[in-house]
């Protein structure tokens, strides 16, 4: 089983942490992750582009000069495609990108992540956080004590509206919960802090 320290708020050694091995010590597969973070960045997207076609535009009901006798080349209608002001022939259409993904992979991919931040010594783990007032001063000191460089990612087991509104205006640090951090923003995150509660709710659902 992988081990980690267990820190306090002031970043000090108070014990050590053994993770379950099928959750954070697995071989993490590159194509779950691959696959389950195509699938959540397609899902951001809206889909409601759209562009008019020849039948949609306003006007061009009249055809514009007569078909004989101008010299100039036949036309039918002001917004034919090939006129200023006209339809888009292949222009996009309101579509779904949503991709499915199967529960395993998802789950494999979750795991695959874990393990990840484990082995590159980007996970730490908290005995509680916990902050009495909403001062991003304390927070910062938190995050400072830890000795963390790169984009923060503190794991809660539960909502701490204290935790998450002094997080709230500290650049690269972000406060949420295990049942709201997906695989991509987890993989977007260079360093992950998990709470003790918030390591076992992972180990719960994936153990």
């Amino acid at each position: 089983m992988p081990k980690v320290a267990l820190l306090n708020q002031a970043g000090q050694n108070v014990g050590e942490v053994e993770l379950l091995d099928s959750v954070f010590g697995i071989e993490p597969n590159q194509q779950s992750l691959y696959d389950v973070v195509k699938a959540q960045r397609a899902a951001m997207r809206q889909g409601t582009h759209k562009t008019k076609t020849r039948t949609e535009v306003r006007g061009g009901g009249r055809k514009p000069w007569k078909q004989k006798g101008t010299g100039r080349a036949r036309s039918g209608s002001t917004r034919s495609p090939v006129w200023v002001g006209g339809g888009v022939v292949f222009g996009p259409s309101p579509r779904d990108y949503s991709l499915k993904v199967n529960r395993k992979v998802r789950r494999l991919a979750l795991k695959s992540v874990l393990s990840l931040k484990v082995q590159d010594d980007k996970f730490k783990v908290l005995d509680n956080l916990s902050l009495e007032n909403v001062k991003t001063k304390d927070m910062v000191e938190v995050i400072s004590n830890l000795n963390l460089k790169g984009k923060v990612a503190v794991v809660l087991n539960e909502v701490d509206v204290n935790v998450a509104l002094s997080a709230r205006n500290i650049p690269n640090v972000t406060v949420t919960t295990v049942d709201h951090l997906s695989v991509y923003e987890l993989m977007n995150f260079v360093n992950i802090v998990a709470t003790v509660d918030a390591v076992k709710k992972y180990e719960e659902v994936l153990g």
